[in-house]
């Protein structure tokens, strides 16, 4: 009876379970934050002729400032008519540099009212280097432009391309003739030894629909 006993309690000592093992969980690195380059600073600039006229039109630069890379300006310019008017070239120039890409953000269109001309405001955009020496610089707004509908040349520009074709004694006439029931102007007659593109290039100039400054703004923005 003994040895029975035995052997049963040997038996249940191997079927018992085993006690919890203990898991041991790596340590857990650090999270990494984005590394924010100290020299990339936020600033506003002194602008010390905030509002300009060329060409009969206002164009005002209420404030330029530098958010990182970035050296925004926002500027606002009186509409000449009702066409859709925007900033068409523009550049920032410091330290002999001179940028002539950028960027543009609509801010907002005030339409002409009360013998008030339109205005429309945008956010220019051009991107720096982060040292850049910005305590001599200057924006620079060249032209204006409404690049006109197909439908516009003969509503809006028919009258003063023709006029500025006489004035210049280029021989080019230009009408508007119905093409599949659409008014489309064309060049009706152009001297023998120009070719059609050297015409189109004249009739289809940009600065039909073009207002040229410059608009100059010279602002410090030390850092």
């Amino acid at each position: 009876m003994k040895k029975f006993i035995l052997v049963l309690l040997l038996l249940l000592t191997a079927c018992a379970p085993a006690q919890d093992s203990q898991v041991v969980l790596p340590e857990l690195l650090p999270t990494a934050t984005a590394y924010i380059d100290a020299s990339y600073p936020t600033a506003a600039a002194n602008v010390s002729a905030p509002q300009q006229t060329a060409a009969g039109i206002n164009v005002n630069l209420s404030r330029a400032w530098m958010d990182g890379k970035n050296v925004n300006a926002d500027v606002c310019f009186t509409l000449p008519d009702a066409s859709d008017w925007s900033i068409w070239a523009a550049s920032l120039s410091y330290s002999g540099i001179v940028l002539q890409e950028y960027g543009t953000t609509l801010v907002s269109v005030q339409e002409a009212a009360n013998g008030q001309p339109g205005l429309r405001c945008d956010t220019l955009t051009f991107v720096v280097a982060p040292d850049a020496d910005l305590t001599n610089a200057t924006i620079i707004i060249d032209a204006i432009a409404a690049p006109p509908q197909p439908s516009d040349y003969c509503d809006i520009y028919l009258p003063k391309i023709q006029q500025v074709l006489l004035e210049r004694g280029t021989g080019i006439s230009v009408d508007c003739v119905d093409v599949n029931g659409t008014l489309t102007m064309q060049i009706l007659s152009k001297p023998a030894e120009m070719s059609q593109e050297q015409a189109e290039q004249l009739v289809y100039s940009d600065e039909f629909y073009t207002v040229r400054g410059p608009w100059s703004f010279p602002f410090n923005l030390s850092q």
